[in-house]
């Protein structure tokens, strides 16, 4: 009894109620305004899952679809007793049967969600049932002709007979137009009968089968028409009567396979019902309770009440006010004090709230992290229960709701003996030898990293509202204080409202004991409803009366009666208040200072990450200018080539040159206006330089060495370096004590410009130059040994090298590389070649080794 009051004083069937309406099913939105309170942990953490499991859904596709899923329940029912359905409700089983399949696909498609896999991996949806049921009702739930071949001929003589009905009727309103009232057919009784002017019923003989209001009108039946309407009512008779066969046959088929039906619905109602649950929890903006055991902390900041929410929302009630609870696992009984209309009540309504929806399988309206102990029972004393027709006050009706309370602790505390001596009989080690603070249970299909520690006993959490309040002060308060301290022993948390001064001071003499207060604002002289840890508050009983506007005259009349010690007491309180406020504004002052810090930095990096990018896209940017111009210089060096290729002269030569000349001209440095390279630089102990290979700037802590290397650091790190590694923030190299070899000057000399200065002409004497010849293939230079053996090739390379001046082309084709190897070991021991090489891309890669001479 005293849970189903706690229930209706917390308000319960209101959530259910908005619960309901995120339902997507009639049996859902059933379901939810019914919902059940979990007796177990494991019930509540299967629901927990089952929430969680469909709030990701949510948020990663479209969520669970119930399309065409329907109450079948009572077709079922009537199926079973042999009863025979109505096409409707055989079409809502088959759409119901498309609908729960949909589901399965659904859950399917996400093998993580255990939970919601392992609830529909048996789900059975009997897709031939579904087919038997569109094949032979149609979607306004009539029987269709391909039904049976039976029903199919009976319509089809239906419609011939109606035909000849039709076709006598309109001759006779054709031949007899002056009799009749109205030119139309209509039926009466299920006959066709057409409407006869009263004094001329004769004109027509026939049937009277009714008369108009006025008795102006006869509908009449003519006697030609008398055997076809009686052969129409046979053959409507024998369509019914094959109607029912086809609804029977179907209806046997369900009643088959009811366990499976009733079952399936039940699924779909879950799943239904943890649809809405996570639904309604993104709504509010809920966060995933965790349960965790007796020894740890309870943990619920910016706690919303949901039906406060659901005010503002939808009533245009004013802002929800949170509240913070941080409860160490020590406390056993809290004790809340401040103003009337401060929101004591509502604080306890919404910790009972936040116990009950975790319990549920809701998600609790708190900051992350949510963190709640598992409570058994949830016992609640809120409000005033003073019943004139039960002589009932305002005291004795507090006093009988905290009786039952009692009570139920007392019977939850026999039950635990109970399962004590139980569990000693069956274990010789006792069970409480057994646990560990850090035991868990284990659920199955929950995610692996969710574990719950299971509670060690029955945990009760009593909500008291104004205890001892409603008698004398004194008695009153010694009542309390007698009571809480029972409590203290018997119940996991209690949490009671009190204006009593007493039990403020129960925190000093108990350590299980603990003061909150709802705040109060001395300056617009009403509460804020902010729930405030560790002082007790004033009850402000005369500033509260004087908002709500009582004289004046005995506002100050009755501040001569306060007491002396009262007082003083509010004025510590009150002092308390004030430092408490001040450094929550110092708090709230650090906490805007760190974010406008965060935000700074953010801003800073990403300053500094676009001007990274930009310099990336000016360098790509100038990379693939400079690309541009490489290729479109060796297109055109490509082109004068092409022309010394179709038949080599002098003149040829000399405007080949030129034109090399030109080009050089165009795409090279100038030779007159040469670059001054950087000069080198030494650095020295405390420069800042820059290592190009790691992307840093350092500073140098040592001289360089014998061995050209130093020590750097950067950051927290020193590592050395060698100096060819680093150079100045300018850009500038160290400076390099290196000569450069003979093979590096020959390197060089190929790559200067004046190279394009010398005459490429063949058989004609070079011009006194000091710069090399341009290689350039023609055909006299050129040479191609594809598909020969390498000791008949080798002759024609001896004959080839002997008649060229400065390079040949062999051309040995891809294949296996054998032809290719056998010449490249020929012109490594030719005493005319001086190297060799493969020949460019464009001049056929692999496939062409180039051997220079001598």
């Amino acid at each position: 009894m005293i849970q189903t009051e706690t229930l209706e004083l917390l308000e319960w069937s209101r959530l259910c109620q908005h619960l309901s309406t995120f339902a997507a099913t009639k049996l859902g939105a059933i379901a939810a305004r019914q919902l059940k309170i979990p007796a177990h942990l494991e019930e509540a953490l299967t629901l927990q899952a089952q929430t969680r499991e469909v709030y990701d859904l949510e948020s990663r596709s479209s969520g669970l679809n119930f399309d065409g899923i329907g109450d079948i329940g009572d077709a079922l029912e009537r199926a079973a007793l042999q009863g025979s359905l109505v096409g409707k409700e055989l079409l809502t089983i088959a759409t119901t049967l498309a609908g729960a399949r949909n589901l399965r696909r659904i859950v399917d498609n996400y093998p993580e969600l255990e939970v919601l896999n392992a609830l529909v991996q048996d789900l059975r949806t009997y897709p031939e049932i579904e087919q038997d049921i569109h094949h032979c009702i149609d979607d306004h739930g009539e029987v269709m002709d391909r039904a049976s071949q039976k029903l199919a001929g009976i319509r089809d003589q239906l419609r011939q007979v109606r035909d000849r009905v039709y076709s006598l009727l309109h001759n006779i309103l054709q031949r007899k137009a002056g009799a009749v009232q109205e030119s139309v057919i209509t039926q009466r009784g299920g006959r066709f009968v057409i409407p006869v002017k009263a004094p001329q019923k004769d004109a027509i003989p026939g049937i009277v089968h009714d008369a108009s209001t006025s008795g102006a009108t006869l509908y009449i039946e003519p006697h030609q028409t008398v055997n076809l309407n009686n052969q129409l009512r046979q053959l409507q008779r024998q369509e019914d009567t094959e109607e029912e066969a086809i609804r029977r046959s179907l209806t046997e088929k369900v009643a088959a396979v009811k366990p499976d039906l009733e079952r399936l619905l039940a699924i779909a109602t879950t799943l239904d019902l943890a649809a809405a649950r996570a639904r309604y929890s993104l709504w509010l903006g809920a966060n995933p309770p965790r349960f965790i055991a007796a020894s740890e902390s309870i943990t619920l900041r910016k706690l919303r009440h949901p039906l406060l929410i659901w005010q503002q929302q939808h009533e245009q009630g004013n802002p929800v006010v949170p509240i913070d609870l941080v409860m160490q696992p020590y406390l056993r009984v809290i004790a809340i004090t401040g103003p009337n209309t401060g929101g004591k009540t509502v604080t306890l309504k919404t910790i009972g709230m936040a116990m009950l929806m975790a319990k549920v399988g809701l998600f609790v309206p708190a900051r992350e992290p949510v963190e709640l102990p598992w409570f058994d029972h949830i016992l609640a004393d809120i409000g005033d229960e003073q019943s004139l027709q039960q002589s009932l006050s305002t005291f004795s009706g507090h006093i009988r709701r905290i009786s039952r309370i009692l009570a139920a602790l007392k019977e939850q505390g026999v039950e635990e003996e109970e399962q004590e001596q139980e569990n000693n009989q069956q274990f010789p080690v006792p069970r409480s030898a057994l646990r560990t603070p850090h035991s868990t249970l284990d659920i199955p299909n929950m995610k692996p990293d969710t574990r719950h520690p299971a509670p060690a006993r029955p945990l009760s959490l009593v909500l008291l509202d104004e205890v001892g309040a409603g008698t004398d002060p004194s008695e009153g308060s010694a009542l309390a204080i007698s009571l809480l301290k029972y409590l203290a022993d018997h119940a996991a948390l209690t949490i009671a409202t009190t204006h009593f001064g007493e039990l403020k001071a129960l925190k000093y003499q108990d350590e299980r004991f603990e003061n909150a207060s709802v705040e109060f604002d001395d300056v617009s002289l009403s509460p804020t409803y902010r729930l405030l840890w560790g002082i007790p508050g004033r009850s402000n009983a005369l500033t509260i009366a004087q908002r709500l506007g009582l004289s004046i005259e005995i506002i100050q009349q009755a501040k001569t009666y306060v007491g002396g010690a009262s007082q003083e007491i509010n004025d510590v309180i009150a002092g308390l208040e004030a430092q408490r406020r001040r450094q929550e504004t110092k708090s709230q002052d650090a906490e805007e200072l760190l974010k406008q810090a965060e935000r700074l930095y953010s801003e800073v990096s990403q300053k500094a990450a676009s001007l990274q990018e930009r310099e990336r896209s000016l360098q790509v940017a100038q990379e693939q200018a400079v690309q541009a111009a490489i290729a479109e210089a060796k297109r055109e060096v490509a082109q004068v080539i092409r022309h010394l290729q179709k038949g080599p002269t002098a003149q040829a030569a000399q405007r080949a040159t030129d034109s090399l000349n030109q080009l050089g001209e165009q795409h090279l440095p100038s030779r007159q206006v040469k670059s001054q390279p950087k000069t080198g630089f030494q650095p020295k102990v405390g420069d800042r330089i820059r290592i190009p290979r790691l992307d840093q700037t350092a500073e140098v802590l040592t001289a360089s060495n014998d061995a050209n290397e130093l020590t750097v650091r950067f950051g927290l790190m020193k590592m050395t370096v060698a100096l060819a590694d680093i150079e100045s923030l300018n850009g500038e190299k160290t400076i390099s004590e290196e000569k450069p070899t003979a093979k590096k000057q020959e390197a060089a000399g190929k790559d200067k410009p004046e190279t394009l200065s010398r005459s490429v002409s063949e058989g004609v004497a070079p011009k006194p130059e000091t710069s090399p010849t341009p290689l350039i293939r023609t055909s006299h230079n050129t040479l191609d040994i594809r598909g020969s053996r390498v000791a008949d090739a080798e002759p024609a390379i001896d004959k080839a090298l002997s008649g060229s001046q400065t390079a040949l082309w062999i051309i040995h084709g891809h294949g296996t590389g054998k032809l290719r190897q056998g010449v490249q070991a020929f012109l490594q021991q030719h005493p005319l070649v001086d190297r060799y090489e493969l020949a460019s891309r464009e001049d056929g890669g692999v496939g062409v080794t180039v051997a220079y001479l001598k």
